[in-house]
Formats: C-alpha cells, sequence, structure tokens
C-alpha cells in the first residue's frame, strides 16, 4: 500500500469507466427526479436526464451523503497511504464543505480540494493531480498546488432557452418573455464560485462570437505567456457539440480542444441546447 488516492465526483465529467482507466475513484452525484433517487453515471446516464428534463420532471440536484463520501475514501485508503479529494466548486454546491468537515476525524489522510471548478477544468485539476502523484507529491503537495492553481480558470456557457434560467429564479419570468421573443441569448461565465451573468447576445452567431473573443481576450492578456489547456463542453446534441468543436479549432488552431457533455449539475439550471468554451492554465510542476 502506497502512494496518493485521486478521489472526485461526477460532475468532473469523468465516467466510472474512464475512472477505471485513470486508476481513480469517482463518486455519484445525486439526482432527484419527481422525488426518485438517481446517480449520475450510474442510474441516470445523459439520455435519461435529457429525456426527463424535456418532459418538466421536477429535477433536483443534491449532495453525496456523508456515508458515500466516507465509504469511498475507506475504500481508496484500501489500496493507498492518502487521499486528495476534488468535489465541485464550494459557490456551487455545499459538497465541499461536508466533505472538508469528514476530513477533520481522517487523522490527516484526506485532503481536501476547494477547487471552484466544474466539468472540463475541474476535469482537468484531475488530470493534474493524477500527474503530480506520478511525480512522486504527497497528498498534502498535490493539494496545495491544485488550490494555487484553482481561479487559473474561465468558462463562457451560452444557453439556448429562458426556461430553466426562469425556473431556477436566474432571470425575471418577464425578462425570460421579452428574451424569448427577442432571441435573446445569455452568456454566463464561471470565474471562480459560481455561475454569473457575462452579456446578452441576439441569436446564436452572435452569442458564440462573444464567447470566442472573450475568451481569445482571456488567453492574449489574462494568460498572457502561459501554457494553457482549451476545452469545450455542451448540452446540446453531439452533432451540434461537433460543429461548435469545430469553430473553436478554427479560431484556435494552435490548441488541442477537449471536449465533454456539461455536468448534469450545470445542466439543470440550463437545460438542452447549450455551448460552452473553457480554458485552464497548465500545472508549471508539469511543464
Amino acid at each position: 500500500m502506497s502512494g496518493v488516492a485521486i478521489v472526485t465526483d461526477s460532475n468532473s465529467g469523468i465516467t466510472q469507466e474512464e475512472a477505471k482507466r485513470l486508476g481513480i475513484f469517482v463518486l455519484p452525484m445525486p439526482f432527484y427526479i419527481d422525488g426518485e433517487l438517481f446517480y449520475e453515471d450510474i442510474s441516470l446516464t445523459q439520455e435519461k436526464f435529457y429525456e426527463r428534463l424535456t418532459q418538466d420532471a421536477d429535477i433536483s440536484t443534491s449532495q453525496p451523503s456523508p456515508g458515500d463520501v466516507l465509504d469511498i475514501w475507506e475504500k481508496a485508503l484500501e489500496e493507498y497511504d492518502e487521499v486528495v479529494h476534488i468535489p465541485m466548486s464550494s459557490g456551487l454546491s455545499s459538497s465541499c464543505a461536508t466533505a472538508q468537515m469528514l476530513a477533520q476525524d481522517m487523522d490527516g489522510k484526506v485532503y481536501v480540494v476547494d477547487n471552484q471548478r466544474i466539468s472540463v477544468t475541474m476535469r482537468q485539476s484531475v488530470l493534474d493531480a493524477i500527474a503530480l502523484a506520478e511525480k512522486g507529491m504527497n497528498a498534502k503537495e498535490i493539494h496545495d498546488i491544485l488550490m494555487r492553481e484553482k481561479l487559473e480558470a474561465s468558462i463562457y456557457i451560452t444557453v439556448d432557452t429562458l426556461k430553466y434560467l426562469k425556473k431556477g429564479g436566474r432571470v425575471t419570468p418577464a425578462a425570460a418573455a421579452i428574451g424569448s421573443v427577442l432571441n435573446l441569448k445569455p452568456v454566463l461565465t464561471i470565474q471562480g464560485e459560481k455561475l454569473d451573468s457575462f452579456s446578452k447576445s441576439r441569436g446564436w452567431k452572435s452569442a458564440k462570437k462573444t464567447m470566442l473573443d472573450a475568451m481569445e481576450k482571456d488567453l492574449t492578456e489574462r494568460f498572457a505567456g502561459q501554457e494553457m489547456y482549451l476545452q469545450v463542453a455542451y448540452t446540446c446534441s453531439a452533432e451540434e457539440a461537433e460543429e461548435w468543436k469545430a469553430e473553436v479549432e478554427n479560431r484556435f488552431p494552435e490548441y488541442e480542444v477537449h471536449m465533454d457533455p456539461l455536468s448534469l449539475s450545470v445542466a439543470c439550471h440550463i437545460g438542452h441546447g447549450a455551448r460552452a468554451i473553457a480554458c485552464s492554465r497548465k500545472v508549471p510542476e508539469l511543464s
């Protein structure tokens, strides 16, 4: 028994199958659909989620139970000396705070990263943690590097419908009605803790240009001179997602672009049809 186990949750976009290939542990996020409990990538597939969403089912997110968190840590500690746990952003869920509280009783064997990331940027943090562990770093060293890097990332998201933002209270019914008539596409951003408004655009063409321009500004100004990863994410169809990825690759030909579906925890609030672009800084220790 040796080394550091990497634990994350399904908000990273890492499936149970991929977790086995990577040699990590993924905690499935719980969802309630019309009062029935489901677990992402266990009893709830992407297809089933969107089918129920379009049927106007009552869908709510939840956090993993303390028992489930402890169980996955104990399983990891059967094989490893220490655990680095990377949950979704503390600004989007209380699951991070719960994990931090539980870790206090783990005799210093579990380090929880308040990563303030989700989806593709969170996934990159997990890959970074794996690479740092392979370099022989201990759990505290990995934790400290990820905490230093947590805000070195950026996400922009455009939604197809205002329906779910209205449902979640992020826009008023009147604003949603006007936005639908004018074909307004809100561009949202995650620059740390939570999902915030960035701008509004008329139609998809304008919205996508807004996102691409914002990302170019980040890459050339905020992250000037830095080595970066570039990612796209989506809640639209696979065909639309591939078209979006091609647009990003055309705008940024010097980057290899990774693509994943957006986390279902985000999809609950924005609905089907969204596109996103994201970047995260390459950890200097791994360059």
